[in-house]
């Protein structure tokens, strides 16, 4: 694939040494494989900091949840043992109760008013909020729209999700969407997911696209259909002491890398969908390009956001569904 050549270039870029040596060394964690954009993101900001710093910030990176599953990670940075994560937002939902927000289905109208809300005041108020946690929030990037596959059947109508033991993210709303449409939601730290599925222990998972190629998903799923249920984010922190004890230079550094990153990665994404596609196709899958999802949303949105301002209130959806 195109991609691939972009990340073997990114990484010979990054591997580049400096002749003296990098006066801060940080290490970067995120959950999925190489051959993925969010490898390629990771890779870019990397090498943009490295460029920016005159190598004096060096950032070594470990796909693939090798420094641990996504809490594990988060734990970790808390902790100070990584610096640097990029994971989905609900890896901190038990931190900022508010990010449960970002992933609820049909939140978002397109992937311009994603854009718009996470990238302006919405978006950064989030970030704000994890500081008091230890956390220095950079930007957003991108997991992408969240499509469902499973092994049993086509999905046609949302009669089709009934009775599916579908993977989902810890996030209640993510878990209560899959309920009301008759679903059985097993929520499972993506490591986990791959040989699940392999076994027959979950029938079903829902991710977006890059994800789903990057991690051979179609290897154990039959059937894809393209539900665009929900936007998923992904967000890049870092331990807020460490980035603290940086001069403003380099922090701004640091934050300038990480949103031109989110640029390069989302462009990466909609330019790799339909290369992906012909992809899965090849593969096997049975693909299911078209759903009216006029009963999806009727069954869930309106439950979902009653569900979140009860424990919330309304202003954050207000502000996100006023954004243009």
């Amino acid at each position: 694939m195109k991609f691939l050549a972009l990340m073997i270039g990114s990484m010979a870029m990054l591997a580049a040494g400096t002749a003296f040596g990098a006066e801060y060394k940080f290490k970067l964690a995120h959950e999925v494989a190489v051959d993925s954009t969010q490898h390629l993101a990771a890779t870019r900001f990397a090498k943009l900091v490295k460029e920016r710093t005159n190598g004096n910030i060096e950032i070594s990176i470990f796909p693939n949840s090798g420094l641990g599953p996504a809490q594990q990670a988060l734990n970790l940075l808390r902790g100070g043992s990584i610096e640097i994560i990029q994971s989905g937002s609900t890896t901190f939902n038990g931190v900022v109760g508010e990010t449960t927000a970002l992933e609820l289905p049909f939140l978002f109208r397109d992937a311009e008013h994603a854009y718009h809300v996470l990238d302006g005041k919405v978006g950064q108020g989030l970030l704000d909020k994890l500081a008091p946690h230890g956390i220095q929030g950079l930007a957003f990037l991108e997991n992408g729209w969240r499509e469902m596959t499973n092994s049993r059947h086509p999905i046609r109508s949302h009669e089709d999700i009934k009775g599916l033991k579908i993977r989902t993210t810890p996030n209640p709303f993510h878990i209560q969407a899959f309920q009301l449409l008759g679903a059985n939601p097993v929520p499972m730290a993506y490591a986990e997911l791959y040989p699940a599925l392999e076994t027959g222990a979950v029938d079903a998972q829902e991710h977006p696209l890059p994800v789903l190629w990057a991690a051979k998903f179609y290897e154990v799923q039959k059937h894809l259909t393209l539900t665009h249920h929900a936007y998923s984010p992904l967000i890049l922190v870092m331990n807020k002491p460490k980035f603290d004890k940086l001069s403003p230079e380099y922090q701004t550094i640091l934050v300038e890398a990480a949103r031109e990153t989110a640029t390069y990665q989302r462009d990466l994404n909609a330019k790799q969908v339909a290369e992906i596609l012909t992809g899965l196709k090849a593969a096997g899958m049975e693909v299911i390009e078209e759903i009216d999802t006029t009963q999806l949303r009727q069954v869930v949105e309106e439950p979902l956001r009653k569900s979140f301002a009860d424990k919330y209130g309304m202003d954050l959806l207000d502000a996100i569904a006023a954004e243009k």
